[in-house]
C-alpha cells in the first residue's frame, strides 16, 4: 500500500512540469505544423496544403541562406570550442586574478544581443568606427567590415564568438576542475610537461564539456537571428541572410503561413543536423 501511495505521489510531482511542457512547447509546435499548411492572418485561415513549403523553397535567397546558416554555425562553433578550451585552461591555472578574469570574460554573455549588435555595428563603421580609426593610427587601412559581402558574415560571426565564448569558457572550467588530481600527479611522476598535461589529460578528459559546447554552439548558430539582424539586416544584398532572417522578412511582409512553414523547415534542419551530431559525440564519449 505504501509503495502504491509513493508511486501515485511521484506522478503528482510530474504533473506541473508536464502541463508546462505541453502548454509552452507541445501545443505551439503542433499549431506551427498546422498553420504552416494554411494561408492565415491574425483572425482567419485557409488550408492550402504544401503550397507554403513549395513557395518557401522557391525563395531566391534560400540557397544563400542555407549556405550562410551552415557556415555561420560552423565558424562560431569551432571558435567557441577552441577559445573556450584555451581560456578554460588559462583560468584554471595558478594565477591570482583568475576570479576577476572569469567575471570579465563571462560579462558579454549577460549583455543584450541587440545592444551588442548595435554597438559593434558602430565600432565597425568603415570611416568613423573605433576599429578602423585605431587601425588608421597604426598605418593600416581597415576594410568595410559590414559593407563588404566577403567580410560581413565573418565579421558578425566574430562578434557572436566574442559574446558567447564566456559561456563556453564556464563550461570548460567546470569540466577541467572535475578532472581528478591523481592524473596530474601521475603525469608529474612520469616527467610530463605542460604540453603533455594539455594533450594527454585535459583535452581527452574534458570531452563531456567539449560535447556540450559543440552542441549548444552549433544549435545556437543554426538558430541565430537577432545579432545578424541588429548588425546587417541580412545585407549587403543577401550576403548575411540566414534562414531565420529570411523567415522574419516573410513575417514582415504579412505572409504568416509562409513564414510559419519556414519555421517548420528550420526546426527540421536543426533536428536533422544536431541530433546525429549529438549521437556521434555521445558515442565517442562512451569510447573513452
Amino acid at each position: 500500500m505504501t509503495t502504491i501511495l509513493k508511486r501515485t505521489y511521484s506522478y503528482y510531482f510530474l504533473l506541473p512540469a508536464a502541463l508546462i511542457y505541453i502548454a509552452i512547447f507541445l501545443v505551439p509546435t503542433l499549431m506551427s505544423f498546422f498553420f504552416s499548411l494554411t494561408r492565415w492572418s491574425l483572425i482567419e485561415w485557409k488550408f492550402i496544403g504544401l503550397e507554403n513549403f513549395i513557395t518557401f523553397f522557391e525563395e531566391p535567397s534560400l540557397r544563400i541562406g542555407f549556405k550562410n546558416t551552415l557556415l555561420y554555425a560552423v565558424i562560431t562553433c569551432v571558435l567557441k570550442v577552441v577559445l573556450g578550451l584555451l581560456l578554460g585552461v588559462f583560468l584554471t591555472s595558478k594565477i591570482r586574478t583568475k576570479g576577476y578574469l572569469r567575471s570579465v570574460i563571462f560579462f558579454p554573455t549577460l549583455v543584450s544581443t541587440i545592444a551588442v549588435g548595435l554597438a559593434f555595428s558602430m565600432m565597425m563603421h568603415p570611416t568613423q568606427g573605433l576599429i578602423n580609426t585605431s587601425l588608421a593610427k597604426l598605418g593600416i587601412a581597415g576594410p568595410d567590415w559590414l559593407g563588404n559581402p566577403d567580410l560581413a558574415l565573418i565579421s558578425v560571426a566574430l562578434v557572436d564568438v566574442w559574446k558567447g565564448v564566456g559561456f563556453a569558457t564556464v563550461i570548460y572550467i567546470a569540466g577541467i576542475l572535475s578532472i581528478p588530481e591523481e592524473y596530474y600527479e601521475a603525469l608529474q611522476i612520469d616527467g610530463g610537461g605542460a604540453l603533455h598535461k594539455f594533450w594527454n589529460i585535459i583535452v581527452p578528459l574534458s570531452r563531456p564539456a567539449t560535447n556540450s559546447v559543440i552542441i549548444l554552439s552549433f544549435i545556437g548558430g543554426l538558430r541565430s537571428f537577432d545579432l545578424v539582424w541588429a548588425m546587417t539586416k541580412g545585407g549587403p544584398g543577401f550576403s548575411t541572410d540566414l534562414i531565420a532572417s529570411i523567415i522574419y522578412k516573410q513575417y514582415q511582409g504579412g505572409f504568416y503561413g509562409l513564414a510559419t512553414a519556414g519555421n517548420v523547415i528550420l526546426f527540421l534542419v536543426v533536428t536533422l543536423l544536431a541530433f546525429p551530431l549529438y549521437m556521434y559525440l555521445n558515442r565517442k564519449e562512451a569510447e573513452l
